[in-house]
């Protein structure tokens, strides 16, 4: 595309040491029309075939998600990215990515729709024989069959690779019999094709099966009681001497694990667009209730507080889809590159988010995270009527909660983005010791302070966010040249150095849309964008410092600590801004236009 040709290539992580030109990022706007109608066409399905009929769904009505998945496979949902081969459309990841914001909007049918086409097709696509490809692609693409993916065990949640289910060879070498519990298996109810993972014999490794429901040994607990996503089948599965032909082993013996990493790359990144639809959605139900809404002679949107919680929600939205569709892109381009250097596909494909499987954390946590602050101030704003069952906001508030729950809960992606990126550093792949040294060398001279242009857009912004890079620095490298291994037991200063990381991500992401925007637009039709990222980085100024203070006291002392903390003032130096007129200004655009208008 265009707006990327003359992109530098990145790395995975490499945001924290290098700086960005607008020109090389990805942003919402960029869509081709084609792609346009692509989420044309899934509102339309969403519109017609999932609004009128909630109360179906929500009663897991016998057979209704399954049509649902039918209907989306006719009009080319479910195979976005899969190649004309098996039945896709061959579109880019980050048009999937795109179908996945639109279909957030539809609440528990997202789940099932993402466990379809993520966790269970996608393992089949990059993992399978070619015979494996040609006998059930077509089918889950169709929606003829739907797909379900049984890792989960009552002791093997976040510690997959604990999981005790079996596999064992019969004798006469065809078979394997599965015996085992999974639990939390979305799509369980009505799948005809099950991804499961076992241990064969006495392996170390998980290996992984793909298993007809048609094969027998299969039995499945009630529908499980819910919070949210009430609407997407969720149960416990038993096999028992569940008779699988060795032909269905999904790649080589002891890969499972691999195979269930690499897709929960995907399934994050994918997840974190996913609850853009929801976002949207649930702003602007808030946004019309707000303008029709009266109280004290007034419609609540008047109100200073309302105008407030409004604005915030944007900005939220703003920062997920700028981080998103950027992190999207970068995977596409790794991807185009690889194939471009000789690498097959399918091992690019799946390289090219493994090289980006920091940003799909990044992308994952700060999306589940801005989803529950919007649909938590959606409900407020709502009122009484928010904590209703007849009001939309109840549905959407109780959706929500499971996003910060699964493809890995974000405690456990907070400290595996740290943790990669460590290890990336570790073998060479990035060069963070270089420039951390260069920080903590800069905390003991006499500090410069650069004279800038302030009528460069961003100027300001652009020198703070240099220096919180810094100061992930200083804080990290100290961290890590203290604690030495003892850092990965050391979870919440983990937890803080991956706050700071998400933060500047996504202050990044939102600036270099918003240079972009302008660019494109003029500085006066970006009025709004300039605002939401002036209070992103007013906010991120405050949370950057509390952790990086919490995290410093943690494992400092003395005079060491008291360097520290002076350099951490500097770095997170950021003159006052008037957000509160900010806000209003946005939350009165949103008023006027009766909706999210981004």
């Amino acid at each position: 595309m265009s707006s990327t040709l003359s992109k530098r290539p990145i790395k995975g992580g490499e945001f924290l040491i290098r700086s960005t030109e607008a020109h090389e990022i990805f942003i919402k706007e960029d869509f081709s029309e084609e792609q346009r109608m692509m989420a044309s066409a899934c509102k339309d399905f969403i519109r017609t075939e999932i609004e009128p009929h909630i109360e179906r769904m929500e009663r897991l009505e016998e057979g209704f998600s399954k049509k649902l998945l039918q209907k989306a496979g006719e009009l080319g949902l479910l195979g976005i990215s899969i190649p004309e081969e098996y039945g896709g459309l061959g579109m880019s990841f980050n048009t999937s990515m795109l179908i996945a914001d639109v279909m957030g909007a539809t609440g528990s049918f997202s789940t099932t729709y993402g466990a379809h086409t993520g966790i269970g097709i996608l393992p089949i696509y990059y993992y399978g024989t070619e015979e494996q490809k040609k006998k059930y692609l077509p089918k889950l693409i169709s929606g003829e069959w739907a797909a379900s993916y049984c890792l989960t065990e009552p002791e093997a949640g976040s510690d997959a690779n604990a999981g005790k289910t079996k596999a064992t060879l019969t004798p006469d070498g065809k078979y394997y019999l599965l015996n085992g519990q999974k639990m939390w298996i979305t799509n369980a109810g009505f799948a005809d094709l099950f991804i499961v993972f076992a241990k064969i014999d006495q392996d170390k490794n998980l290996s992984a099966f793909i298993v007809e429901k048609s094969f027998g040994g299969i039995t499945m607990n009630e529908e499980e009681k819910k919070m949210g996503i009430k609407g997407s089948s969720t149960r416990q599965v038993f096999f028992n001497d569940c008779k699988v032909p060795v032909e269905n082993m999904l790649s080589t013996r002891e890969n499972g694990f691999k195979i269930a990493v690499n897709i929960l790359n995907v399934g994050r990144i994918k997840l974190g667009a996913g609850v853009i639809g929801a976002n949207i959605m649930v702003m602007n139900y808030a946004i019309q209730y707000a303008n029709q809404r009266k109280q004290f002679g007034k419609t609540i949107g008047s109100f200073g507080a309302i105008k407030h919680k409004l604005a915030q929600m944007a900005v939220c939205n703003y920062a997920i889809e700028s981080a998103a569709y950027r992190a999207g892109q970068d995977i596409e381009d790794k991807i185009a590159d690889l194939e471009k250097n000789g690498l097959d596909p399918i091992q690019a494909k799946l390289k090219g988010t493994e090289q980006f499987a920091i940003e799909c954390a990044i992308v994952k946590v700060l999306g589940s995270e801005m989803l529950d602050y919007i649909v938590d101030e959606g409900v407020q704003i709502y009122g009484g009527m928010g904590f209703s069952a007849e009001a939309p906001m109840e549905r959407a508030y109780r959706d929500a909660r499971i996003a910060r729950i699964y493809e890995g809960t974000n405690e456990i992606n907070r400290m595996l983005m740290v943790d990669m990126l460590i290890k990336r550093a570790m073998k060479g792949e990035l060069d963070l010791m270089s420039p951390a040294m260069a920080v903590a060398q800069e905390l003991t001279s006499v500090p410069t302070f650069e004279t800038l242009d302030t009528s460069v857009l961003f100027a300001e912004e652009k020198d703070l966010l240099k220096r919180l890079k810094k100061a992930f620095l200083m804080i990290g490298g100290k961290a890590v040249q203290s604690l030495m291994m003892q850092l990965a037991e050391e979870q919440e200063i983990i937890m803080n150095l991956a706050d700071i990381m998400i933060q500047i991500y996504a202050l990044e992401s939102m600036m270099l849309r918003t240079e972009k925007l302008v660019a494109m637009r003029g500085e006066h039709a970006c009025q709004a964008q300039i605002g939401m990222v002036k209070i992103w980085a007013d906010g991120a100024v405050s949370k950057i410092e509390h952790a990086g203070r919490e995290a410093i006291t943690a494992f400092t002392a003395g005079e060491e600590q008291k360097v520290m903390l002076m350099g951490l003032k500097r770095f997170t130096k950021y003159n006052p801004v008037n957000t509160i007129k900010i806000r209003r200004q946005i939350a009165d655009m949103l008023l006027e236009k009766n909706e999210y208008p981004f």
